[in-house]
């Protein structure tokens, strides 16, 4: 039998225990608590709602611990007993001879970014790699699971009310148990087997032998497309798709929904993991651009202002002042060099990574401590320099292919100045810190040979 080293937080970050929620309760006044309304309705304030759906999804996430943890099982809440630590006399009496140890992944490396930062990009670079097991944001499933499909549920939800729940996922991927990813998809899959993984054909290993056997022939020509992947593969079967992910050695794993990396130290600081974070920053203004065309419904009042020239009293400022505070808050975290992130965070700006891909891709395989393989340069040559015109290309909003040099400010071309103006006045202090030139003036901004890009290095965390 296998002993357990230390369980994963249960904390949820940021979702406290049910009776933290029930004394929360209790200091709010009977004029922001609930009354009764005419014709017998109950009337409460939007605080008390906020409350209850908090309370709502900390005993959902703690069901759905217990239930895991009550099924059947060898050596429930136990993770697989690593070779790298079956070495250490510490961790060696953790088996018996009945528990064979298992060779997991000995990188566990993190890209870190936020939505429209070229992270579908960046991550294809790792991806790329024979010897790296990627995932395409599989914080997806929980937010997914937590909020029903509700936008506005989403939109309400503190940012960080599902930290815990997303880190307790990561920590169960960079041990390979892609099983426990069966808690939050939905359908929820029957015998290990889906249809509902989000943007599985993202990932070769994925699309490959052996979760994939008609992935032979893409795996010797090409990546596997968004069409080919789920039409020839069928459904995931997620036990092949743990074995694939234990023999590649390596894990990398996007994700966009973590605010700042502050966030993430309880799994830098955590003995199983060798975590390295790759974090990717970019030009708000080209940020917002780019969120204006992926995402009309969501950005429509920017779009219409972007038009119009007129703003809207009804546009959120929040979609964009978040997300400058973020990445100003996680690079200034990294700039510390505080000693959890020593050897393990490196802050890339996606404009050096387009102007100049191959030294830059370079650089971070450096970084994770992983040799750069041919194939990924030859992908990096195929999927930079390309002129590719045909409308399905352009429209899907995930495309990794493009001349990349011409993409990186293109943006000042798309758009008008009174927003340029208004996105330089709330975050200035994002610009300057990542060093971003501003403009003064609508000519300015569309003179593309004067660079908006100051040249800067960044070295990593040591």
């Amino acid at each position: 039998m296998c002993l357990h080293p230390p369980a994963p937080e249960k904390d949820c970050c940021s979702l406290p225990a049910w009776e933290d929620f029930s004394s929360s309760l209790l200091p709010i006044s009977e004029h922001e608590g609930c009354r009764a309304g005419g014709g017998g309705r109950m009337e409460c304030s939007w605080k008390t709602v906020l409350l209850l759906v908090c309370a709502s999804l900390g005993v959902q996430y703690t069901a759905i611990q217990t239930l895991r943890d009550s099924l059947p099982g060898p050596c429930q809440r136990a993770y697989h007993c690593r070779s790298r630590y079956h070495r250490d006399s510490r961790w060696a009496a953790l088996c018996d001879d009945n528990w064979m140890p298992i060779e997991l992944p000995q990188k566990h490396i993190l890209l870190f970014a936020t939505t429209r930062s070229g992270s579908s990009f960046t991550g294809q670079l790792l991806n790329q790699h024979p010897g790296i097991f990627y995932v395409f944001e599989p914080l997806y499933h929980v937010q997914q699971a937590f909020t029903n499909s509700s936008s506005r549920l989403r939109r309400t939800l503190d940012r960080r009310a599902l930290l815990g729940a997303y880190r307790d996922l990561l920590l169960n991927l960079y041990t390979c148990d892609l099983h426990f990813m069966e808690n939050y998809i939905r359908p929820e899959p029957q015998d290990h087997i889906t249809s509902s993984f989000f943007r599985r054909s993202s990932s070769r290993a994925l699309c490959s032998p052996p979760v994939c056997l008609e992935g032979v022939v893409a795996a010797i020509s090409d990546s596997p497309d968004e069409i080919w992947c789920p039409k020839k593969c069928g459904a995931l079967n997620l036990t092949l798709a743990s074995t694939s992910c234990m023999s590649r050695g390596h894990i990398a794993i996007k994700t966009v929904r973590i605010p700042e990396v502050g966030d993430l130290r309880t799994l830098t600081e955590d003995p199983r993991l060798d975590l390295k974070i790759i974090h990717l920053v970019r030009d708000p203004r080209a940020i917002l651009a780019s969120r204006i065309m992926a995402f009309s419904d969501q950005f429509r009042a920017w779009k219409i202002w972007n038009a119009t020239g007129r703003q809207p009293r009804y546009v959120d400022l929040s979609q964009i002042t978040s997300t400058c505070k973020d990445m100003a808050a996680s690079a200034k975290t990294g700039l510390q060099r505080p000693p959890w992130l020593r050897g393990r965070y490196m802050l890339v700006r996606y404009e050096d990574l387009a102007l100049n891909p191959n030294a830059r891709a370079t650089e971070i395989y450096r970084f994770v401590g992983i040799e750069m393989e041919d194939r990924v340069r030859m992908w990096i040559v195929k999927n930079t320099n390309s002129n590719v015109s045909a409308p399905s290309e352009w429209n899907y909003k995930y495309s990794t292919t493009r001349d990349s040099r011409a993409t990186v400010e293109s943006w000042r071309l798309r758009l008008s100045f009174d927003i340029v103006r208004t996105i330089q006045n709330l975050c200035s202090d994002t610009l300057a810190l990542l060093g971003y030139k501003q403009v003064h003036s609508a000519a300015e901004l569309r003179n593309l040979s004067q660079s908006l890009v100051e040249h800067r290095t960044f070295q990593p965390v040591t």
